[in-house]
């Protein structure tokens, strides 16, 4: 009998146990028609429709006004349930770690930098290093020039080749954006907290947000990267941001200090000061620069990364934008946002539109990155299939390339030179799948680039460009970026375009291989 009082009661604290972490995951925030929230759906439309005609190639857009969704969208292969790489739209919330450690008086933002690294300082210490803040780095005011991020994640130890390196300018008074200062930054809170950026803040900003699933990339030290290597999915960012908007309170619960809030999104450092009024009137970068934030036009302020990685807070309409996105032109972006989102944007609430909310979802459902087309299966075919190639040596590090057929589905195996990948290609259509190796990255010269995360998840689609020509995209679908393969076989001989779709068609590796005879 009192076996079974231990049973049941296990059960019911399993159970119990079950509905909290239940609770914690579906956390979603609350929808409402835009009208009811005083926005005209014709103006969301009309923003959807310029997003498709932009240099922008978007992946998710989510849009709240009063702390509800009121509109949200994917372009498949795109989902809801997907997380994005962010790029430096993580710097933002390695800040927010700084703002809680602050606030719990394990730092100081006055506090030396080399304070927190004795072992790392070099011996000959520079007044200029002596006397850099944790303030100055977070304000990207860090003294030195040029920014060293590119050279220093080449390096096995970043916090030591970081303070070796010359401060050139009086930390504090100059404006240079420097990814590995916010890397310095996660470094700190990581020294004061014993536990990694992403593990500090999971009791502090993302649990009580429901947020879960988030990974962040890791330093060859074991430490989040800072300025960049944050995944999330969109209404995660959208969460952040309405938080943000909210000045840390969460349903009447303080998060994080208003005052940190206030502090962190005002501008402390302006970019270029000389810059010509009309230049800085037409530009979103040189409204000043706060804690890891950007402000914007509008009175608006922002989290920010490369590509098109937005989360946008603008407190005078009480609205939050998040997009992910690829694009070569960040301020073409925004200036959607200000042309067909901001006017759109009412003080009270509008007549129901029915007719305009048919429209918008009906096109929200279309919305689509479309695979390459379909094109008839040539004679050559069944000369590469089963067959394996041989590469010369390559940047790609790529030693063999396998073409396998089966039900309309091409398995493309790639011999590295540490692992075998296993590709998967759809004939007219997005093949989902998964695999380990990495895909295209701005950092990929980094050490430990991509370490620490889990098997990417991948859309493939594979179409013939003529008789001897196999061309294979494979998108990264939880970063902003995606791999063309173009394989032109002639008879033996095969050559292999690489191309990356952050470059735009400018630059291509091409590599060449052989038959390899069995």
């Amino acid at each position: 009998m009192f076996a079974n009082k231990i049973s049941l009661a296990i059960k019911l604290f399993l159970f119990l146990l079950c509905l909290q972490v239940r609770a914690q995951k579906i956390n979603p925030l609350p929808r409402n028609a835009p009208e009811q929230e005083g926005v005209s759906t014709a103006g969301i439309i009309n923003f959807i429709n310029a997003a498709g005609k932009s240099k922008t190639e978007f992946h998710s857009f989510m849009f709240l006004r009063h702390g509800k969704v009121i509109t949200e969208c994917w372009w498949s292969p795109y989902n809801a349930n997907l997380k994005h790489t962010l790029y430096s739209t993580s710097k933002s919330f390695t800040a927010a770690a700084i703002g809680f450690a602050s606030a719990e008086k394990r730092l100081s933002l006055d506090d030396k930098v080399i304070s927190f690294f004795p072992d790392d300082t070099p011996n000959l210490v520079s007044p200029n290093l002596r006397e850099l803040t944790v303030r100055d780095v977070l304000m990207m005011s860090d003294g030195q020039d040029p920014d060293p991020t590119g050279t220093l994640v080449k390096d096995s130890n970043w916090v030591k080749a970081f303070l070796e390196l010359p401060i050139v300018n009086k930390p504090g008074t100059k404006f240079l954006y420097n990814s590995m200062g916010t890397y310095i930054l996660s470094a700190i809170a990581q020294k004061v907290t014993g536990q990694k950026v992403v593990d500090y803040l999971g009791p502090r900003l993302f649990e009580p947000l429901g947020i879960m699933g988030m990974d962040w990339e890791i330093s060859p030290q074991n430490i989040n990267t800072g300025g960049w290597g944050l995944r999330l999915k969109t209404e995660d960012m959208a969460k952040f941001g309405q938080l943000y908007l909210q000045k840390g309170n969460l349903n009447g619960r303080q998060i994080l200090p208003k005052e940190w809030v206030e502090e962190a999104t005002s501008a402390k450092i302006m970019q270029d000061p000389n810059a010509p009024q009309a230049k800085k009137d037409s530009s979103d970068w040189l409204q000043g620069y706060c804690y890891q934030m950007w402000r914007c036009r509008h009175n608006g302020f922002r989290a920010d990364g490369a590509f098109g990685q937005f989360i946008i807070m603008m407190p005078d309409e009480d609205a939050v934008i998040a997009i992910t996105a690829e694009t070569p032109d960040m301020q073409e972006e925004i200036n959607l946002v200000w042309k067909y989102l901001l006017p759109s944007m009412h003080d009270a609430p509008l007549p129901a539109d029915k007719n305009q909310e048919t429209k918008l979802h009906r096109k929200l459902s279309s919305l689509a990155l479309l695979p390459p087309a379909k094109a008839p299966v040539p004679a050559s075919w069944a000369g590469i299939n089963g067959k394996t190639f041989s590469m010369e040596p390559n940047e790609k590090k790529m030693q063999q390339i396998s073409f396998d057929w089966k039900d309309k589905v091409c398995q493309v195996t790639i011999k590295g030179d540490t692992a075998v990948y296993k590709l998967y290609f759809g004939d007219g259509k997005w093949k989902m799948s998964e695999t380990t190796r990495p895909g295209p990255s701005l950092l990929t010269g980094a050490r430990a680039n991509l370490v620490g995360l889990p098997a990417f998840k991948t859309a493939g689609s594979y179409d013939w460009k003529d008789d001897h020509s196999l061309e294979l995209v494979l998108r990264y679908i939880e970063s902003p970026h995606t791999e063309k393969m173009v394989c032109h076989i002639d008879g033996k001989k095969i050559r292999v375009e690489v191309q990356n779709s952050f470059d735009y068609g400018n630059k291509k590796t091409e590599l060449k291989g052989s038959l390899l005879s069995k």
